[in-house]
């Protein structure tokens, strides 16, 4: 038996939460069982928790949960014993395949990662999708050419799980950053992780007409999207990139060709659902090597499954702060 947040629906009904004890039989298949420890809340996650899915639950019942980290039980696989510790994140676990918001989870081998050297599990969902998220666009900002000197990183919504990774991750890799949020209550929060300006969300909001404004910033980590991502093209250094991880603020982008024709900008998609499994090691290995831990200490908000409906909401509605990290034993 294991214990799990189980969603549970009664026919065309609204989702409910419901702590169950449930028989290991009825786990889905997979190559490795894991025994696991901690998980994490996203937004996706807050969507699967919400009373119709979010749109992206399939099947009912169903146990939430993007990530996880934890011990090997059982494998078929090669590359993992028992007593092995690993973290999955993405491939559509907690979505259409059952998460880690329980005690056991079953998963193919090829979703997993072993954990990094020098993190525990429970650091490791302090990083978890939005860890890996802000890795993998700082690697991808910095593969396109960005470097300390270039000048100022901007990162918007700055104070959520996204931003708050990139940027500890980006000032412990010798960037200024300057941090965007709309809650000015999080100012000494974004100080402390490093940042060296911070930016009211308003003004980078206005629409302006000018497709083209001051060159202002080296590079980009943009979890808002819509007309702020738009506006933050047109103020790009020649050549500089923007990496849109996220669409808080909407998922259309009013822009024009302009700035890409003119200065030579490079909008870079950032997914961390599918990447292959060197690019999600290289991302880790950043991580483990860069991301000071006292930093990720201060980011941490600790729950347990039946915090796991409130927190949902809360997230949803924008009053998290930081990483909620979920131990799944409690």
């Amino acid at each position: 038996m294991f214990k799990a947040l189980v969603m549970e629906r009664d026919g065309d009904g609204p989702a409910t939460a419901h702590i169950r004890e449930l028989d290991e039989a009825l786990l889905p298949p997979g190559d490795v069982t894991v025994a696991v420890e901690y998980s994490s809340l996203n937004y996706k996650d807050a969507l699967c928790l919400s009373p119709h899915g979010g749109g992206l639950v399939k099947a009912w019942p169903h146990i939430p949960g993007i990530d996880l980290a934890g011990t090997v039980e059982t494998s078929t696989d090669p590359r993992y014993r028992p007593g092995d510790k690993v973290v999955l994140t993405g491939w559509r676990v907690g979505e259409i395949h059952w998460g880690g918001y329980a005690t056991r989870a079953r998963v193919k081998a090829d979703w997993l990662v072993p954990l990094p050297e020098g993190l525990s599990t429970r650091q490791a969902m302090a990083v978890g999708t939005a860890g890996l998220t802000a890795a993998l666009a700082l690697l991808a900002l910095e593969d396109h050419g960005l470097t300390p000197e270039k000048g100022e990183l901007l990162i918007t919504g700055a104070a959520g799980g996204v931003g708050s990774v990139a940027t500890a991750l980006a000032h412990a890799g010798g960037y200024r950053v300057a941090a965007v949020t709309g809650r000015p209550e999080t100012e000494p929060y974004l100080r402390d992780l490093g940042a060296t300006r911070i930016l009211p969300r308003a003004d980078l909001a206005e629409t302006v007409k000018r497709p083209l404004e001051s060159e202002a910033w080296a590079g980009c980590i943009d979890a808002v999207g819509g007309p702020m991502l738009a506006r933050i093209l047109g103020q790009l250094q020649y050549g500089a990139s923007a990496a849109a991880v996220g669409l808080a603020g909407g998922a259309s982008l009013p822009t024009s060709v302009i700035p890409f024709l003119l200065r030579g900008v490079n909008l870079l998609g950032i997914d961390s659902v599918t990447q292959p499994f060197p690019a999600r090691q290289r991302a880790w290995t950043r991580i483990a090597q860069d991301l000071p831990l006292d930093k990720l200490e201060s980011m941490i908000l600790p729950a347990t499954l039946a915090d796991l409906p409130d927190l949902g909401q809360a997230i949803l509605a924008g009053q998290v702060q930081g990483r909620v990290v979920v131990d799944v034993r409690g």
